[in-house]
């Protein structure tokens, strides 16, 4: 079939178009239920002073030894500490054409409706990548503090005899990251190899409902040691071949702070009459906030007012939220978020 700007088209008789390549991901990430508001972060950004990056201070906790009361010592006083945590805002943009002779050269498919259809699944694949490159990130930290959460949040059994993940691994990941805190994790997300092998094991709990008519039915929706499990094969492996290794989330709610931000135009279309005989372009511009609980942006390597993915990737860009005054860190306890590495 002959083919004009990149669209398949019959010169001897075309039918319209019916059908879209299916979605190749599934964005269970995104889409997990790990993201909690922060109107903090939303009114400092929405400053003209701020609209990159802040500084936003945290409460500690009081703290300090009681004095005795027997009339004769003198009591004691402590302050509160407080910490500062680094967030910032990244942009994103892109643009979308259609030639006026694609239309007339298919018969009347209007390319820039499907073009409009698909914008949102567009963007929830490109933030969901730079989340990916947020949590890569954040797992290659540098400091005392981000070394530590890195220790004790990773599970790489992927060079052990045993290196496929068994009955116990999930629980041993999160007593090894959170200890007595362990019970804020609420869901994992795995790729289809290790959810199957799971499965094959009789380790996955499948939800049910009841019909109307009183039958109990199965639901495509699975436990894991009381943790939702989301199957999702294009976030989920490292490397290739013999190389290749899979990654399994561990996450609770509130993991990450988010925000959308306004931009001046999120959406236009701009008309050349002239080039190509004719053409539309739709632009699509974002500025998000995606915040890991407990972990400060320090923006030590980023070169403009918009960190990319490698330089979210970047662990020199990231530390835990520390005292400025003691240098005692954010308790890495408080931080739902684990990475299990495995072979299956």
């Amino acid at each position: 079939m002959a083919k004009f700007d990149s669209k398949s088209f019959n010169p001897q008789a075309f039918g319209r178009y019916s059908e879209t390549v299916p979605k190749k991901r599934l964005n269970q990430l995104i889409r997990a239920n790990i993201f909690k508001a922060n109107e903090d972060i939303r009114d400092v950004l929405k400053t003209q002073t701020g609209s990159f990056y802040a500084l936003i201070p945290m409460y500690g906790r009081i703290g300090g030894k009681s004095d005795n009361y027997d009339g004769k010592t003198d009591i004691s006083s402590s302050a509160m500490p407080t910490y500062e945590r680094g967030v910032v805002a990244f942009g994103r943009a892109k643009g979308f054409v259609e030639r006026d002779f694609s239309y007339d050269i298919t018969s009347g498919v209007d390319f820039m409706d499907q073009v409009a259809e698909q914008v949102q699944e567009y963007w929830d694949n490109e933030n969901e990548n730079t989340l990916i490159s947020i949590i890569k990130g954040i797992f290659a930290m540098t400091s005392t503090g981000g070394l530590e959460f890195i220790n004790k949040h990773t599970l790489d059994i992927s060079e052990e005899t045993e290196n496929k993940i068994q009955e116990t691994t999930l629980n041993d990941a999160l007593q090894k990251s959170s200890g007595d805190k362990k019970s804020v994790f609420s869901l994992t997300i795995m790729n289809s190899v290790i959810a199957t092998n799971l499965e094959n094991k009789k380790l996955l709990n499948y939800l049910t409902y009841t019909t109307p008519e009183g039958i109990e039915m199965p639901l495509n929706l699975a436990h894991w040691n009381g943790k939702l499990v989301l199957v999702d094969d294009s976030i989920t492996t490292e490397g290739e071949g013999e190389a290749l290794k899979f990654v399994t989330y561990a996450l609770g709610e509130g993991a990450f702070d988010y925000e959308k931000l306004d931009v001046k135009v999120p959406y236009e279309m701009e008309r050349n009459a002239s080039k190509n005989g004719g053409e539309d372009t739709l632009y699509s511009r974002e500025r998000i906030v995606y915040a890991p609980k407990g972990i400060s942006f320090t923006k030590k390597n980023v070169s403009s007012f918009s960190p990319t993915d490698e330089e979210f990737e970047d662990g020199a860009n990231w530390d835990l939220v520390v005292n400025s005054e003691n240098g005692e860190y954010y308790d890495h306890k408080e931080i739902p978020i684990v990475k299990i590495i495995s072979r299956g």
